[in-house]
């Protein structure tokens, strides 16, 4: 039987979408406000669902501390009040759209998930918009 479990986090963070090789105004046509120079911040919720099969000696698919945990030190403490575009390695040849940041939290939880669980990723940029990730 497999089952589905949930844990919900958030971070803060700034960034610009903007490509270097491209001048300020093909930047703003393409990406208009979110190209601003001095950056600009989003309040992150982010929805880590784990689906495997019920451990019968555990009865978890996955421990909810260790999960919790996970996220913690992989994408609170790598992104949490950071400017994504300076400080955080793997955007600096990378643009952080939604799109990109969801796929860089997938890779970095991916290792940590057992083999045979599922692993899909949700992150709110802001309450109406969001993107998924699940690995395909």
């Amino acid at each position: 039987m497999r089952v589905t479990v949930s844990r919900k986090a958030h971070f803060n963070a700034a960034h610009r979408l903007y490509r270097p090789d491209w001048d300020d105004a093909q930047n703003e046509a393409v990406f208009g406000l979110c190209a601003n120079p001095h950056y600009h911040g989003h309040n992150y919720e982010l929805i880590v669902s784990v689906t495997g099969d019920i451990d019968p000696e555990t009865g978890y698919v996955i421990d909810m501390k260790v999960l919790k945990d996970l996220i913690h030190s992989e994408v609170e403490t790598a992104f949490d009040h950071k400017n994504l575009n300076e400080q955080v390695p793997e955007f600096k040849t990378l643009i952080p759209t939604a799109e990109n940041i969801v796929v860089v939290i997938y890779n970095k939880l991916r290792p940590h998930i057992q083999a045979g669980n599922d692993l899909e990723v949700v992150l709110y940029e802001t309450p109406r918009n969001f993107v998924t990730y699940s690995g395909s």
